[in-house]
């Protein structure tokens, strides 16, 4: 019974999530779910940075770069690509099939002129049909993009030790922020890109319809593609993939010696984790409308390293669940409070404390608050059942047989 606890409180969880947006009926129900689409977000990425780093030994701190590079593929990729029946000879386009797919000349933030586009369709006849490509085109490509990244960077620097692969993507995600503030024209710099909603026309699910405003089908999406993510990580950890990347972080010299592959796994998980920092980089920007450089602020990197140490480094569970709860006590900790005379304002000081639970989880918790309270329900029972198979022995024997 015991050993089935374990999966029997994930189950139950899973259910609590999967009904809660049908049952909770608060005021404050489109805040409490926006905090969980958020905390879902912040989950994949405390979950993948703990495969690379708790599991693989990687530490890098570049992934909200992967996931900057998957909201901004997305984006680009919705705010600059259409379908159109007929060719405009204005702008760059290309013919497939009957159609032409046609790329937008960049017009920056304070142009007022048309695009080339606008321009086309003012002189065509109205049977002219124009287009864009589904935006689930867009996030696949974010995705794609974010593994390319992951693949160069790690082809380029994991044949290296960590502390230089920690000081490079430092520098990428700077250089990556500098870029994307610079290139004004193309992505609106600190103005912000903005992006079409996940469900643009609206959603009907079972005969009920949810326009692009609620926040029920950016939930539910957030919720699949943070149970994919984790489905996908609990599975490369229990296969040999697992078994390969963790031997990394013990021994890589011994490892290598066995046979291992060293710099290949290395590469596959960092590509691995990209790609799930770009889908969610990719899926959260289309839900909040807009993205700016600030995503690759340093100071947004921290915090996902803080919840995956909070959650439990060597755990994916931990990391995620370490994640969801930090989100929310961030959130929930904004309401100042007096005490006599004197106001606490907590907006400033809920940061205070946070820093001081990171510096308590840090020096007397190594394996985070979340991940022993995980290790106690999984293995409840085990030393018990253990002696007990020992007793049962006969006396000078082990439990092999052999005396």
């Amino acid at each position: 019974m015991r050993r089935w606890l374990p999966q029997a409180l994930a189950g139950l969880a899973i259910l609590i999530l999967l009904l809660f947006p049908l049952v909770y009926s608060r005021s404050d129900y489109n805040f409490i779910m926006h905090l969980w689409i958020t905390a879902f977000f912040y989950a994949i990425l405390a979950s993948s940075w703990s495969l690379l780093a708790g599991y693989a030994g990687q530490f890098s701190f570049g992934h909200m770069a992967f996931m900057a590079i998957g909201a901004y593929g997305s984006g680009l990729f919705s705010n600059y690509l259409f379908w159109t029946s007929e060719p405009t000879n204005l702008c760059y386009e290309i013919q497939l099939g009957g159609r032409w797919l046609v790329l937008l000349d960049p017009i920056g933030v304070t142009s007022t002129q048309n695009t080339c586009l606008d321009r086309a369709i003012a002189a065509w006849p109205s049977s002219v049909v124009v287009t864009q490509p589904s935006l689930w085109f867009g996030i696949l490509f974010g995705i794609l993009l974010g593994g390319f990244f992951g693949f160069i960077i790690g082809a380029l620097v994991l044949r290296l030790r960590a502390t230089y692969l920690a000081l490079f993507t430092i520098g990428f995600s700077e250089i990556l922020r500098a870029t994307i503030s610079a290139e004004i024209p193309v992505t609106r710099g600190q103005a912000g890109l903005e992006l079409p909603p996940l469900y643009p026309n609206g959603i009907t699910v079972l005969g009920r319809f949810f326009d692009a405003t609620d926040k029920i089908p950016p939930y539910y999406t957030m919720l699949l593609l943070f149970l994919g993510c984790m489905a996908i990580m609990a599975w490369l950890e229990r296969s040999r993939f697992g078994l390969f990347i963790r031997s990394l972080r013990e021994d890589e010299e011994a490892a290598a010696a066995l046979g291992v592959n060293t710099v290949r796994y290395r590469i596959l998980v960092f590509v691995i984790t990209s790609m799930m920092a770009a889908a969610a980089g990719a899926v959260q920007g289309h839900y909040i409308g807009i993205i700016t450089p600030n995503i690759l602020i340093i100071l947004q990197m921290s915090l996902v390293i803080s919840m995956a140490v909070i959650g439990g480094l060597e755990s994916i569970v931990g990391a995620a669940v370490g994640a969801i709860i930090v989100q929310f006590a961030l959130e929930l900790l904004r309401n100042s409070f007096t005490i006599g005379t004197i106001t606490v304002d907590m907006s400033i000081w809920r940061l205070v404390f946070f820093g001081l639970l990171l510096m308590l989880t840090l020096r007397f918790w190594r394996n985070g608050l979340v991940y022993p309270i995980l290790v106690r329900f999984s293995r409840a029972g085990v030393a018990r059942e253990t002696v007990a198979k020992r007793q049962q022995l006969p006396e000078g024997e082990d439990s092999r047989g052999a005396r």
